[in-house]
């Protein structure tokens, strides 16, 4: 069985590797540093005064698909498989050097957006939440208050939509972040089946 089971992992890495896009990961345009720790990645941009930083982890960022299709039936050609795309919650902290306050949005893609070609007005990602949580500080206090953007003034929240976009994020960073999620989660799950593969055939 383990045998059978190395073979069709030997087998289904090959093709990972023949339809993966990118070889190495793909550029966030704007001047975004970034650092991958495992399934966890940042992106950090300094712009006057400040430090924008967004945190993603691409576990359980692939939406399910809708039908329960079998795509490994017989190997079609990838032509018929859909897209995975990998589609993270995402953190964006804005640290001001002069305060000892970040202010924290924690943002994600609505489920029903993921066909947002040709209508430009709407924005492709939506902030859930705000708070402020000390600087430095990397467990996050539940006293702090937050703020849940479900009930909230329309012209508010444009305008923290703006402050987001004057620092650079913005729908053109939201689509680069879904395509640097991707290819890190397929350049992940490559990596897990060579794992799976060697640990399968360790005897």
């Amino acid at each position: 069985g383990d045998k059978a089971f190395a073979q069709f992992l030997s087998d289904e890495i090959k093709e990972e590797k023949k339809i993966q896009k990118h070889k190495s990961l793909p550029k966030v345009s704007g001047g975004w540093e970034l650092e991958v720790h495992g399934t966890e990645a940042r992106l950090v941009r300094k712009i006057a005064g400040e430090k924008i930083t967004v945190t993603f982890n691409i576990n359980n960022s692939i939406p399910p698909s809708d039908d329960d299709e079998e795509p490994h039936e017989g190997q079609k050609p990838d032509e018929q498989e859909p897209d995975i795309t990998s589609t993270p919650n995402f953190v964006v902290e804005v640290i001001k050097d002069d305060t000892k306050q970040t202010l924290v949005l924690d943002c994600h893609y609505p489920e029903d957006e993921v066909g947002h070609e040709g209508e430009e007005e709407s924005d492709i990602f939506t902030i859930r939440e705000v708070s402020f949580q000390p600087t430095g500080e990397s467990d996050w206090k539940d006293t702090n208050y937050t703020l849940n953007t479900d009930s909230l003034d329309w012209a508010l929240y444009d305008h923290l939509m703006d402050f987001l976009a004057d620092r650079g994020v913005d729908n053109t960073f939201a689509d680069e972040l879904i395509e640097l999620s991707t290819a890190l989660e397929h350049q992940e799950y490559i990596k897990f089946l060579e794992d799976l593969k060697s640990f399968v055939k360790c005897q």
